[in-house]
């Protein structure tokens, strides 16, 4: 009887322990999946902005340095590889497009211009996708960091080698201002 009661004892504690590290393996993937959607949209996004640069050039002549600027932005969107590094040059890039979408604001032609109308909607639905993405992360990001840190998790966690993750945060001050409203 002894025997049986030992062995039920190492079976549960055996099927908790796989239960523990099949957990934390789950919640690391969806991390590292969520991250791939992040950069699939940021790749979508910097696909569709030598289009939107080339409409608006044609335009705005005498725009250069925003041009440059959008130009700049995107190339260090597109090599940089670590959560904080894709998310400053996110946010460049992002502060580029605003500066390249004011100037098509001064240019009334092309706010009529069907192909520069038909990019501006694309690059704002991939925005949307983008910012859904970063937050689709941060979801994931938090419930395996609060796995990694909890009880019992956390015993499991050297095991499984899993560790916490860092959120993607994107520092953009004009979003941390309100915006001022007059009439």
């Amino acid at each position: 009887m002894e025997i049986i009661v030992i062995i039920g004892v190492i079976a549960l504690l055996a099927i908790f322990f796989v239960a523990q590290y099949n957990r934390l393996i789950r919640l690391n993937i969806s991390v590292d999946e969520a991250w791939a959607q992040i950069e699939v949209q940021l790749k979508r996004r910097a696909d569709l902005i030598p289009n939107l640069v080339e409409t608006v050039k044609g335009y705005a002549k005498h725009e250069q340095s925003t041009f440059d600027a959008v130009v700049t932005a995107r190339a260090k969107a597109t090599t940089a590889t670590t959560v904080a590094d894709v998310a400053a040059a996110d946010g460049m890039l992002t502060q580029a497009l605003r500066g390249l979408l004011a100037v098509a604001e001064a240019y009334p032609d092309l706010k009529a211009s069907t192909n520069f109308l038909a990019l501006q909607e694309e690059l704002s639905t991939t925005e949307n996708k983008v910012a859904f993405s970063r937050q689709f992360y941060n979801d994931n990001v938090r419930s395996l960091n609060t796995a990694v840190k909890t009880v019992p998790t956390n015993f499991f966690a050297g095991f499984a080698k899993v560790s916490e993750r860092e959120f993607y945060e994107v520092e953009d001050p004009q979003d941390r201002n309100a915006p001022k409203v007059t009439f």
